[in-house]
């Protein structure tokens, strides 16, 4: 005990507390580890370790495993979107203008900062990695790499997928998981093995804009049923469809739903599956940012709750390994030989070389040690994104806090016209994805969805800033 009655990791816990309340250690940033702290104060690790939980105790640090302690974001300051009803009540075609490309053009541009497009920073990829698996795949399998590899894929890159999913509770033999050209494609087999022109899908919405894109372009309906930013889509809404009309199938994102962040619970996801079989419905699932966890272990998707082989799960290593290699898959279940077909119809095959290089770096226990580390940067990366928008935003937002992924989903003040937000922000060389995307209706014109896929910098700061700006002078 000491003069003035505190104990010393008190004391010490009261020097982080100020190196917080002055902002040298803001939100997101990680503090002193153990011992740099005792070494600084010169007292013992037990200490620091005692002063550190009671600031995680006090909600101003938290824990990340094999990583150290973060400074966290006040959830007071970010309260969470608000679920948007529908009030449409029939389906109805989907119509999008140019934005969508504009969105993509813009990925790889160097003068822009990339809070629009869901690309992962190249900085955070295992590229020489990779690169000497390509250059093993060339020099050991040449003939192989240089050849087409058709459907359903390379037998030990859907070996290595099937294992993994075994690992969440999902039984499937490497003969039934199809190789395709990344999530897109798989999405696009999918939607066409199980509906036709005219039929009706149902869309957890806010919904990724590019399969509202596939159902305009295959000439189906779409229906939105409203899901939670935080738990994913709302049963009853879904329920609610089912009792109007018939539905040809459902589409969800059930771990850390683009743009939402939203993860479904094992009970929902269970629930999920059994309503989809009492309506003889197939769900087909985007399950892309499943491996991203940012605690504990990966997330099960919906597969791991059927009971009747009619869950598509699609899924690929777009977000977490390499976007440009094009290597996704599916597990199709007793819509897998139908799927298989139109993939030979779509596309023939998939890239062999990649394919091989991929089953390469997973074979060898490469992907889980990257995954650890990838996790970590995508925490790290959206805890500073949110703390910028609450630093910088003005009143009334309302921003989504996921436990994995990268993306964001921002509610602005009411009245905000985000495609307004998007335009100005892309004059100042700063590109984001207006809300109206993400609806068939384009109901979601007050929010934006924001990416967090490259690291923290002076640069990503300074287009927080500047788009905190151009929001506070649109809001009314």
């Amino acid at each position: 005990m000491q003069e003035d009655g505190k104990h010393l990791y008190e004391k010490v816990a009261e020097v982080v507390g100020n190196m917080v309340q002055t902002g040298t250690l803001r939100p997101g940033d990680k503090v002193p580890s153990l011992r740099a702290l005792s070494r600084k104060l010169k007292v013992s690790v037990a200490t620091v370790m005692q002063a550190y939980l009671l600031l995680e105790n006090r909600d101003l640090i938290e824990s990340r495993p094999q990583s150290g302690f973060y400074v966290k974001v006040s959830r007071d300051r970010l309260p969470a979107p608000r679920q948007k009803r529908n009030r449409s009540q029939t389906p109805r075609k989907v119509q999008f203008g140019n934005t969508v490309e504009t969105i993509f053009a813009l990925a790889n541009q160097s003068d822009v900062v990339p809070l629009g497009v869901a690309n992962p920073a190249p900085e955070l990829l295992p590229l020489h990695a990779l690169g000497r698996a390509v250059r093993e795949v060339m020099a050991r399998e040449t003939d192989h790499a240089i050849s087409y590899d058709f459907p359903p894929g390379v037998p030990e890159l859907r070996r290595q997928i099937a294992l993994r999913s075994a690992d969440i509770g999902v039984d499937v033999d490497a003969d039934e998981v199809l190789i395709t050209n990344g999530a897109t494609e798989g999405l696009m087999i999918a939607l066409q093995s199980v509906a036709k022109a005219g039929d009706v899908i149902a869309v957890a919405a806010p919904a990724y804009f590019t399969v509202l894109q596939m159902i305009e372009k295959l000439g189906m309906l779409v229906v939105e049923v409203e899901s939670d930013p935080d738990t994913g889509v709302d049963l009853d809404a879904l329920s609610d469809w089912f009792e109007r009309q018939p539905i040809a199938a459902v589409v969800v994102w059930a771990n850390f739903a683009n743009p939402t962040g939203a993860l479904m619970s094992d009970d929902n996801k269970a629930a999920l599956v059994a309503l989809c079989n009492q309506h003889d419905t197939p769900l087909i699932e985007d399950d892309v940012m499943g491996d991203l966890a940012f605690n504990g272990g990966r997330p099960r998707n919906c597969k791991a709750f059927d009971t009747r082989d009619t869950v598509i799960t699609v899924s690929s290593f777009s977000k977490t390994l390499a976007p440009g290699f094009r290597v996704g898959w599916t597990l199709g279940g007793h819509y897998h030989a139908a799927m298989m077909q139109q993939k030979q119809l779509n596309s023939s095959a998939t890239s062999s070389i990649t394919q091989l290089a991929t089953a390469r770096f997973l074979k060898h226990g490469h992907y889980d040690r990257h995954l650890i580390r990838l996790r970590r940067a995508y925490q790290s990366q959206v805890q500073q994104l949110r703390f910028g928008i609450a630093e910088h935003f003005p009143p009334g937002t309302r921003v989504s806090d996921p436990s994995g992924g990268f993306v964001m989903w921002v509610e602005l003040p009411a009245q905000t016209d985000s495609q307004l937000v998007y335009e100005k922000a892309l004059r100042s060389g700063i590109s984001v994805t207006p809300g109206l995307l993400f609806s068939s209706t384009g109901r979601y014109n007050n929010y934006l969805r924001l990416c967090a896929g490259h690291p923290w910098s002076d640069t990503m700061q300074d287009a927080i800033k500047t788009l905190g700006r151009i929001v506070t002078r649109l809001a009314p």
